[in-house]
């Protein structure tokens, strides 16, 4: 059971350091790529370009006002009792005086 929880270990290890490793590959195909002369149209297709001008929306929905309370908590007197189950067995005997 432990050899199978240190493989696993060493498994995700190794798909994170994978993971990082494609992320900054990408990156550098993505700022360092090329395209040849007769692409200079703006017309072209390259799905790596697409990615750069891709429209992201980034407003934040406006919401409407709140214009009645809530109740956010109901204070209630709790009284918690607390539990001490009475044992007859101890590991020791108590100390002597």
């Amino acid at each position: 059971m432990l050899k199978v929880s240190a493989n696993r270990g060493v498994f995700v290890r190794a798909v994170c350091v994978l993971s990082v490793a494609l992320v900054c590959v990408m990156g550098t195909v993505q700022a360092t790529h090329s395209h040849s002369e007769n692409s200079t149209t703006s017309r072209h297709t390259c799905s790596i370009c697409a990615t750069a001008h891709a429209g992201l929306n980034t407003q934040t929905p406006a919401s409407a006002p709140v214009l009645l309370t809530a109740v956010l908590a109901i204070l209630v007197v709790e009284v918690s009792l607390i539990f001490r189950p009475v044992t007859s067995q101890f590991i020791r005997p108590p100390p002597a005086l």
